[in-house]
Formats: structure tokens, C-alpha cells, sequence
């Protein structure tokens, strides 16, 4: 299953979902976690068909042998749980009306049975009975929505799954939701920092699990094996805590979720234990009393955030004392990557005596600024805080990076933001510049070179196919003229034609001519494909699919006037032209050929649109870094060194301080700005047309219902 296939899957899963959500009356919070466990029942379903064969060849294998095993127990070996026939899929949906609730819940406890303790009480039972009394035709039609998800998906495409509908659920229930999910493209980009491919993660405020999964899908992005990591999760929240494990069900990760409350439990003696901390914790919380941390080390080492001078037992804020239990959790080799508000970067009173001493210690590696509205609750302005216990032992101990990623994001809709897999790739790879590996830099340009290349080899065969709908457009609307010439048409109709001077304008129609590169270059040693893991090559390279784009941007200006134009005298034609009895329009192919024009001018569109994306993101990276190394770029990213941290900043860790103010994108030329606007107004063009052309479908379907 390709991207888009998933993508166009996980859309129309969620609006079924969601369509009878709204139609039963239900809120998304009483409606997540029963809708997760019908898709971790599809999940299991799929997964347990896989190695059947196996689980049944095994227990019979053994069957009478000293060796012999229940099939329960083949299983769990084998697949990681025991599918009832009672929590089969097909046994479910097929039942026969409309009451499932009952056979859910046995479902459910059917699985759990055979689970180890920490997996059982994790699914939802008596959920489903409360969505039956909505509606009791709500989990039949849910069973029937779910099944359209292949028999052959993996647990890969399930985790993918269960991720989208988590993030839709937190966007539904807004601040709420954000409680339990931390948008994918920020836990993706903290994972891609830290790197957590082997040994303990731990999250003290887990969430949804969203943190662990991502780590998963680095490991197997990687090649590493599953099996290399264990996580350990902390959240509040009971509801939470079972849509966390069922997550690791899902996503086949060995762990544990405790429900407990991190500032008075440790459960699993976490000081110096872990080898990676990913969070994004509570912000501000202000109500964790003193003696409940004030003889814990994990939370004292650093000093408490107290009010000076005040004897109350109140701790002032509680965001310096996750700061300090994701320092204090840290191995001697340890890794941590977590968010935390801006205000906590410039933080005063004893708050600034706790940074002072974190930062004195050598373990603050990076600070990066986040873009607003990158998350489902508030428009709160967040920092990504990185901390690494084997920096002091390298050339870097004494700088830290500050990186302001403001002004880098995807928007997705008026409220929400976003960083792409390019993003998130684009500002990792500053990251390792700055840590001095140059090769993984090289990599990632490789990657996007060989997807520029890729995407380039689209365009000429989508050209093709617009150039010749163009040809055949024009031909058979010459043809139908010239077969209907002596045809009696409405004098209205005639005098539209004459006005509109539209048989002149179709036999003297010809196409653009595009303008033509006037730059000039030199051959490239090697095929694109080939391009040597060495920064002058791959620049050569940039040049080369720079030199494309350009080229690609006049053809596509020619034949953009081509086909709009065409689409016009098209569209006077469907109206004025085509006589009652479209007999002869139907035999030169002009039924819905304005269609099948627009479908091959989007395709191109889209084509070139795609190359030039990849050549846009190798002109990012090179531009900032030209020489493959790391540098100071103005607006974006500042290695600081004791001096500027300390004596002239004062130990803030705001990198706004610290990189200039110059925003992206200012420094645009006018011809620049001039291309920007003219090919977004052709983009508003098209937008306005597709609406205009379903306004018109509207009014004429309810002429026709009257």
C-alpha cells in the first residue's frame, strides 16, 4: 500500500467514523478508545491469519511430546497474543442484527485472558454498551467501515492507522486532546535529534504513547532491530494509559505504561537509568507541593523552583522540575529531547539558579524554537530542549546550538501548523553538521537528488499527454465545425459565437512558444543517479536540476495559455456550438473533453510542481551551507560558546537572543516576488474555476429537482 493509497484509506476510514460519531450524538472523548479497539481488533485479525498456519504447525508438531504446548501458549510465542474465535473478525461483523456491544466485550476479555498482567485491562469492554444505546446500529456499521482495510496490511499500516485517528480524536476534543497527543511531526523531529535506536526510553508523561512509536519507526527507518529498545511510560490519566498500551500492542513494542502520577511515584528507580528522555510534559503546572519532591534526588540535584522567601509548601512551577527529572534520568551516555514553553528558556528567580547549574554541568546540547500553532491546544509559543551526558566528552562541550525554526513549517489549515518529513530532516541535518557528520549531511542531499531526478523523469511523459489532449482538443472541435457548418442554431446561440469571434479563434489558434534557459552548463561527470557522496558533485548536481526547474516553469506557462485558452473556446462551444442532438459532438470525442484537458494540465502541474520540491529543499541545505560544514546562518541557527551564553547572555537559552532577527524569505528579489505571486494567482485561478464549476452543478441540480 503506497502513500496515497494509505492516505485516501485513513480519510475515508475517519469520515465513516467520524459521520456516525456525530450522527449517534456521541462526543469524541467517550468514542476514542472504543473506536481504537475495533481497529486493534482488525489489527489483531490480520496479524493472526499471518502466522496461523504456523501457530497450528507448531502445536501440533508438539502435541504429545514433552515439548507439547497449549495453542494459547504457541501463540503468544509466535504472534504476541491468542485470537479466540469468539474475537474473529468475520464472526463479529457477521453477527446476526444490529447488538454487538455483548460480543465485543467478550471479544476483548477473550484476548486479554492469555495477555501478560501488564496488558490486561487495557481494552475497552463496557464502552461499546454506552454507544449501543446512542444507536444501536453504530458498531455494525463501524465492523463493516473497518473491514475495508486489507487483509494483507501490516502492523506497520495499522500503526500508521491508529497514529492518524489519535491525532483527528485530540483535534476534535482541542485542548483537551492535546493532553494525551503530541502532534507526530514534532515527536518525529525530537526523534531524529536524539536518535533512540538502542537500549531504555523512558516518558514520565507518555501520553497516547506517541513518543515510543515514533522511536519504533526510526529503528526500523534505520534497519535496527525492535527488540534493541525497551520504553518505559508514566501518564496520569487512566483512559490514556490504556490508549497507550494499546499502542504498543499495536506497534509490537516491549515495554511498560504505569498509571501513576510522576512528581510522588517512581516506579521503575529511574535516577541515571535511561538511556533516552522524550517528553512533552504538562506546562506551568503549579499546584506540586514541595515535600512531595524535596527529598527526591531526581527532582532536588539541581535546586527546587521555590518562591525565595516564601514558607508555604508550594513549589512556584513545575517546569523546571520535569527539566531536572529528565536530566537526573539520564545515563552516563545519555540522550533527552523535550518540549517546554518559551517562558522557561528565560526564566528568573530560582528557576535561573536551576538552569545555571544544568547548564554548567555541559549537558544542554541544542535549543530549538518552534513555530506557533504547532500544537492542537493553544497557540502557546514552545521550545525544543535537547540535552546530551556525552557532549562534555567532545570538540563541542562548551558550545551549545540554538536553532530558530520559527519561520519553518507546513501550514496545514488556519490553525494548525506543521513540519514536513523534509522539515523535520532539513533542521535534523544542522543538528549533525553541528556534531560534526558531514557524511549523514551528504546523505540526505544524495536522497533528495535522486527524488529530484525521479520526480523529473515524470514530467516529460505528463507534458506528452497534455501537449497531445491539447492537439486532439483543438482537431476535434475543428472537425465538429466543420461537419455542423450549415446547422441552424437559436439566433441567440449565433450571435454569442460571432461575438465571442469564436471561429476565428479556433482556426487561428496556435500554440506558445516557451521562453528558453539562456543558462548555460557544463556536462556533468556523472549520471544524476550516480552522483558521488562529495559537496562540489552534488553542487554541480543542483545546478543541473535547477537549470530543469527553470525550463519546467516557462513550458508550463506556454501550455498553462494553451490549455486555458482551449478551455474557454471549449466551454463557448459546450454552450453554443454542440446542437441539441450532440450526436456529432459525441463521435469526435467532445463529451467531458474539458475534463480530461484540466486532469492532464493538473497531472503536469503537479509533476514539475513535485521536482522542483526536492530541488527547493537541496537549495535550502546548500545555500545555509554551502561548504558541507557547519556555520552561523543569520535568522536561523547560532553556536554559542561560553562567553555568549554566559557572561553575555546570562545563561538564557532563548535562541531568539542569540541568532539575529533577519525572518526567511525577506531577502527575496522582485522578479522573485513577481514569480511567487503570479503562480499562486494562477493557482487562485484554478481554485475559482473548480468553484464556480460546482456552484453550477448545484443550482442545476436543484433546477432539475423543480
Amino acid at each position: 500500500m503506497n502513500h496515497d493509497q494509505l492516505k485516501n484509506l485513513e480519510d475515508k476510514l475517519w469520515d465513516s467514523a467520524n459521520a456516525m460519531r456525530a450522527h449517534g450524538g456521541l462526543k469524541a472523548s467517550d468514542y476514542a478508545v472504543p473506536v481504537l479497539g475495533l481497529i486493534f481488533l482488525k489489527f489483531a485479525e490480520n496479524k493472526y491469519s499471518q502466522h496461523e498456519a504456523k501457530i497450528l504447525e507448531e502445536y501440533q508438531r508438539d502435541k504429545g511430546t514433552r515439548m507439547e504446548r497449549t495453542i494459547q501458549e504457541v501463540a503468544l510465542a509466535t504472534c504476541g497474543f491468542y485470537l479466540p474465535e469468539n474475537a474473529r473478525y468475520d464472526y463479529l461483523l457477521n453477527l446476526p442484527g444490529n447488538k454487538r456491544a455483548e460480543a465485543l466485550r467478550d471479544a476483548m476479555k477473550g484476548i486479554e485472558k492469555y495477555q501478560d498482567a501488564k496488558f490486561q485491562d487495557v481494552l475497552p469492554t463496557e464502552a461499546y454498551f454506552d454507544i449501543e444505546k446512542k444507536k444501536d446500529d453504530i458498531l455494525p456499521e463501524l465492523l463493516k467501515s473497518f473491514s475495508d482495510i486489507p487483509k494483507e496490511a501490516s502492523g506497520d499500516i495499522f500503526g500508521k492507522i491508529y497514529e492518524y485517528f489519535l491525532g483527528k480524536f485530540a483535534m476534535s476534543e482541542g485542548q483537551k486532546g492535546g493532553e494525551f497527543f503530541t502532534p507526530t511531526s514534532v515527536v518525529r523531529f525530537i526523534v531524529e535529534v536524539i536518535e533512540p535506536y538502542k537500549g531504555k526510553i523512558y516518558d514520565p508523561a507518555c501520553g497516547s504513547g506517541g513518543m515510543f512509536v515514533q522511536s519504533a519507526d526510526f529503528i526500523a527507518h534505520e534497519g535496527h532491530d525492535l527488540n534493541d529498545i525497551y520504553v518505559y511510560g508514566q501518564e496520569y490519566m487512566g483512559e490514556t494509559v490504556r490508549l497507550a498500551k494499546m499502542n504498543l500492542l499495536v506497534h509490537n513494542l516491549r515495554g511498560e505504561i504505569t498509571e501513576t502520577n510522576s512528581y510522588d511515584s517512581d516506579p521503575y528507580d529511574g535516577l541515571g537509568k535511561f538511556d533516552f528522555v522524550m517528553a512533552n510534559p504538562p506546562f506551568n503546572v503549579k499546584s506540586v507541593k514541595e515535600s512531595t519532591v524535596k527529598l527526591d534526588e531526581r527532582f532536588y540535584k539541581y535546586g527546587l523552583p521555590k518562591n525565595k522567601g516564601k514558607k508555604d509548601d508550594k513549589i512556584s512551577d513545575a517546569n523546571y522540575l520535569w527539566i531536572s527529572l529528565f536530566a537526573t534520568s539520564l545515563n552516563k551516555n545519555g540522550r533527552a529531547g523535550f518540549v517546554m514553553p518559551n517562558s522557561a528558556s528565560d526564566a528568573r528567580n530560582s528557576e535561573y539558579d536551576i538552569r545555571k547549574n544544568i547548564v554548567d554541568s555541559g549537558i544542554v546540547d541544542c535549543m530549538v524554537s518552534m513555530p506557533t500553532n504547532m500544537f492542537l491546544t493553544v497557540t502557546l509559543p514552545a521550545t525544543l530542549w535537547f540535552f546530551d551526558k556525552q557532549k562534555v566528552n567532545t570538540d563541542r562541550k562548551d558550545n551549545i546550538l540554538f536553532l530558530d525554526a520559527r519561520n519553518v513549517y507546513n501550514q496545514i489549515d488556519r490553525a494548525h501548523r506543521e513540519w514536513t518529513t523534509e522539515n523535520q530532516q532539513n533542521l535534523a541535518a544542522i543538528v549533525r553538521l553541528y556534531r560534526g557528520e558531514t557524511k549523514r549531511y551528504l546523505e540526505l542531499i544524495d536522497s533528495y537528488i535522486k527524488q529530484a531526478n525521479e520526480a523529473e523523469s515524470r514530467v516529460a511523459p505528463t507534458k506528452e499527454v497534455l501537449e497531445l489532449q491539447i492537439e486532439t482538443t483543438l482537431k476535434s472541435l475543428k472537425a465538429y465545425i466543420k461537419e455542423t457548418k450549415g446547422a441552424k442554431r437559436t439566433p441567440t446561440k449565433t450571435k454569442a459565437l460571432k461575438e465571442s469571434d469564436f471561429f476565428n479563434l479556433v482556426e487561428k489558434f496556435t500554440k506558445t512558444t516557451p521562453e528558453i534557459n539562456a543558462v548555460v552548463l557544463d556536462n556533468l561527470v556523472h549520471p544524476i543517479e550516480n552522483t558521488p557522496l562529495e559537496n562540489e558533485a552534488q553542487l554541480e548536481v543542483a545546478k543541473n536540476l535547477d537549470f530543469n526547474v527553470a525550463q519546467n516553469k516557462f513550458d508550463a506557462t506556454a501550455l498553462k495559455q494553451d490549455a486555458n485558452q482551449l478551455l474557454e473556446l471549449y466551454k463557448i462551444a459546450d454552450k453554443n456550438l454542440k446542437l441539441s442532438s450532440d450526436k456529432f459532438w459525441s463521435a469526435q470525442n467532445l463529451v467531458k473533453v474539458d475534463k480530461n484537458l484540466e486532469e492532464a494540465l493538473q497531472n503536469y502541474i503537479e509533476a514539475i510542481e513535485q521536482a522542483a520540491y526536492w530541488s527547493s529543499n537541496i537549495n535550502w541545505m546548500q545555500t545555509r551551507f554551502p561548504e558541507a560544514k557547519y556555520e552561523d546562518v543569520v535568522g536561523l541557527c547560532k553556536m554559542a560558546d561560553k562567553t555568549e551564553y554566559i557572561e553575555e547572555q546570562d545563561y538564557s537559552l532563548n535562541a531568539g537572543r542569540y541568532v539575529g532577527v533577519v525572518v526567511d524569505g525577506d531577502n527575496i528579489t522582485k522578479e522573485e516576488f513577481e514569480e511567487t505571486m503570479g503562480d499562486n494567482i494562477e493557482k487562485l485561478k484554478v481554485l475559482v474555476k473548480q468553484s464556480n464549476s460546482i456552484n453550477d452543478s448545484i443550482f442545476s441540480n436543484l433546477s432539475n429537482l423543480i
